[in-house]
């Protein structure tokens, strides 16, 4: 490895730059998304294709995306990544109707692509002293935390001091300058590419499956699940999924080696995450309606209402899991933290129309985010802890995966339950109701506690995950810091930011 290079902290500051705008990017819209909607006349079953074309073209392009940093040039990715970010929010914010907004969101999904394997793995080769990149991951962990937060408030502004357009119009300043910065100043360390040849069946079958895999669930919200497109689609993600891991053990350079999922730890981290993921996703989603169109929120107050979960979520992460961590097996973090969240999310089952924010939302908020951030800290360690120098750009890109796939599903499992149990409500009480609009509003609310109840269950299984697969000893700072190679088993990795 050539010399450190002294730029490295200066070039820190602009890949922080393009992580906070990908972090933004993924809160920021579900702010202005009830707005956008009204405005361009996107239907209550296509609205949450808004927030899935992005988390799907960027889940499913993940791989392929960390693959071609390894190939191109990391430095090269990054900056090409950004400039086509800012040109597809530009695109959003100039949409005149549902198919040029979801195929902006789906551009701007693709460019994060590129943009987020890229960026983590420029700091993983700029930064090779241990406690350096412990730091530099700090500070790039902090700042996915954090930029939720910002991302809810400066939604909230800019829908409503402006309008919904600038929510995508405000990434092209962030774009432009980590861009320029990232290109005067990023030097890539020579001789860390990885130029075997690109496993062109690899990417084909992993981004068809999980697109049809989420296809699957978004169809069955308007057509229900018997519907014979949404049976197919589930068949061909399972055959292409499999047909993908088929070709993955014998092809010479997978896009992903499948050693890197079953080492029984990895596995049980990206199958918790990704179903905590799962939950958290439609939560947002249900939060967000609930607060603007039961409770009359403005979306500045809808913003900073969400700010307990994010205050939760940098304090559990920073505070609990970071100190924690090297202390104690992550099992022992992971699992109460999921149970945690539980909770947090069982008292939002209780949810009605005059519910008071105070009593309920915000200690449940609480209760959410210091369970989520305890539990995801050791959790993206340990997704890069040990790995092979090789296989470490495809285990980071995998946290991103299951994160984004997760949040797809999410979105669209969780949606389909509420609508459904919203119209069932409707039916049962239309006879004997006095007023429709009160009517409404109760059908919306039973539809999102019902919905809740599952998200409950589901972060249950991502405990009961946590607690069974995850068996390995901490992650001691000693033990760690003074490994030999130096290089990716103190990786950490805290993307979460949704």
């Amino acid at each position: 490895m050539s010399e450190t290079d002294p730029r490295r902290w200066k070039a820190l500051v602009f890949i922080a730059l393009a992580q906070l705008m990908v972090v933004l990017d993924a809160t920021i819209v579900n702010i202005a998304l009830p707005s956008a909607q009204q405005d361009l006349g996107i239907s209550d079953g296509n609205r949450q294709w808004v927030i899935t074309a992005y988390a799907l073209a960027f889940g499913g392009l993940l791989l392929f995306g960390g693959r071609i940093a390894d190939l191109w040039g990391r430095k090269r990715t990054f900056v090409t990544g950004l400039i086509g970010f800012a040109a597809a929010s530009a695109l959003g914010g100039a949409a005149t109707g549902e198919a040029m907004m979801l195929g902006a969101r789906a551009l701007q999904g693709v460019f994060g692509a590129l943009l987020a394997p890229a960026a983590l793995s420029l700091l993983a080769v700029m930064f090779t002293d241990a406690k350096e990149r412990a730091k530099a991951f700090g500070i790039y962990g902090a700042i996915a935390g954090g930029g939720g937060a910002v991302g809810l408030i400066l939604g909230g502004f800019l829908t409503e001091y402006l309008n919904w357009r600038w929510t995508f119009f405000v990434n092209i300043p962030f774009a432009v300058i980590a861009a320029l910065g990232a290109y005067f100043v990023i030097r890539e360390p020579a001789g860390t590419r990885n130029r075997s040849t690109l496993d062109i069946p690899g990417v084909v079958l992993s981004t068809l499956g999980l697109v049809a895999l989420v296809y699957g669930f978004t169809r069955a919200e308007s057509d229900g699940w018997s519907d014979a497109v949404t049976v197919t689609m589930f068949v061909a993600s399972a055959v292409l999924l499999a047909a993908f891991a088929l070709t993955e053990a014998k092809v010479k350079s997978p896009l992903l080696p499948l050693r890197v999922l079953t080492e029984r730890n990895r596995g049980g981290v990206y199958l918790s995450l990704g179903l905590a993921i799962i939950a958290m996703f439609g939560l947002f989603l249900f939060l967000t309606y609930y607060l603007q169109i039961v409770k009359g929120y403005s979306p500045v107050k809808t913003g900073f209402a969400f700010l307990p979960m994010i205050v939760g979520m940098i304090t559990g992460s920073t505070q609990i899991g970071a100190r924690l961590m090297t202390r104690v097996a992550p099992r022992l973090l992971m699992a109460p933290g999921f149970l945690l969240a539980a909770v947090g999310m069982l008292l939002l089952t209780q949810l009605e129309i005059g519910t008071s924010y105070a009593g309920l939302i915000l200690p449940a908020q609480l209760m959410l985010g210091l369970g989520m951030g305890t539990a995801f800290m050791p959790a993206m360690s340990l997704a890069t802890h040990g790995v092979e120098a090789r296989d470490a750009g495809v285990a980071s890109a995998m946290v991103n995966t299951s994160q984004q796939v997760g949040g797809a599903i999410g979105t669209a499992l969780l949606n389909t339950i509420a609508a459904s149990a919203t119209t069932a409500y409707l039916t049962d009480h239309a006879a004997g109701a006095t007023n429709p609009k009160l009517l409404q509003a109760q059908a919306m609310v039973e539809g999102y506690t019902s919905a809740i109840w599952w998200a409950v269950g589901i972060l249950a299984v991502a405990s009961l995950i946590a607690a069974t697969f995850v068996n390995t000893g901490h992650q001691g700072g000693a033990a760690a810091a003074s490994s030999q190679d130096g290089v990716e088993d103190e990786v950490k990795v805290p993307v979460m930011a949704h």
